[in-house]
């Protein structure tokens, strides 16, 4: 949903409330995102239009209806592939970009070649159309299911006049590129301060490894800090291994390798040269 800061961002899930195993990355939740409410509008009032004024027989009617198709099906997919690569969801999320801005030239040569007037900004059809997208609100009905969005905007996609219906899909188009250019925004910010998944990958890998390396440490019997094995250089014992303080050479604390009580801080022999 938008976020706060004008953001499109998916609510996504990574699995683990429904019992499935929990995932590093999050994925899914494209259901709840504005971009992919208005791309699914976008798709359905664009198949209503041909089906209605473009000939069916012609190449612009297929391209048409699958430049809309795009934007939504991209964007649900770049965000099940976020689950195991940030590329490949951005790569998706600027293509659903791309074929909207294909299939809004679509609708301004159409205005153009059947003499329509394309709308101003400020035209008050303009506003009507725009200030329903500001009117989706959590407690309302919900508009992340199709039809319940459609009959939202049903007057100005059923209307009969052919430049009225192209103005609007002109007009849901410029939201939606809108709340995808913040969605881009988003991914790319995410990208940079938390790196893709092979990294997040590596990172969570070294984490867990250092997990269990400390869980397996001792704490030093003088000052309770974590302690390494370390080989001795020098004496009668060089060359054997003992467990000597992190804190080294501010505290000298030492154990035997193999000793497992952690909690005994009588051993305060002398320490080997560490």
């Amino acid at each position: 949903m938008a976020s706060s800061d004008g953001s499109d961002r998916s609510d996504r899930s990574d699995g683990s409330s429904q019992g499935r195993p929990r995932r590093l990355r999050p994925s899914g939740g494209y259901r709840k995102l504005r971009s992919f409410w208005v791309s699914t509008l976008i798709h359905d009032g664009t198949v209503s239009f041909c089906d209605r004024f473009v000939d069916k027989r012609s190449r612009t009617h297929d391209q048409m209806v699958q430049a809309a198709r795009s934007g939504g099906k991209n964007i649900a997919e770049g965000s099940r592939a976020a689950a195991t690569t940030s590329q490949t969801e951005l790569r998706l999320v600027n293509v659903a970009r791309a074929s909207l801005d294909e299939l809004l030239l679509d609708y301004e040569d159409y205005l153009r070649q059947h003499h329509k007037r394309a709308w101003e900004k400020n035209d008050s059809d303009a506003l009507a159309v725009r200030a329903i997208g500001g009117q989706d609100q959590p407690d309302q009905t919900d508009r992340s299911y199709p039809v319940d969005h459609y009959k939202a905007y049903a007057p100005w996609l059923e209307h009969a006049d052919r430049g009225h219906v192209a103005n609007t899909l002109i007009c849901l188009i410029h939201q939606a590129n809108y709340l995808l250019d913040q969605q881009i925004s988003a991914l790319e910010r995410d990208f940079v301060q938390e790196g893709g998944y092979s990294e997040q990958l590596a990172a969570a890998r070294i984490a867990e490894r250092e997990k269990h390396r400390t869980d397996k440490m001792p704490v030093c019997p003088i000052c309770g800090k974590l302690m390494v094995v370390r080989t001795a250089r020098k004496g009668q014992r060089a060359g054997s291994q003992f467990w000597g303080c992190t804190g080294y050479p501010a505290c000298k604390g030492m154990r035997p390798v193999g000793r497992s009580d952690r909690s005994d801080r009588s051993d305060r022999s002398p320490p080997t040269k560490q």
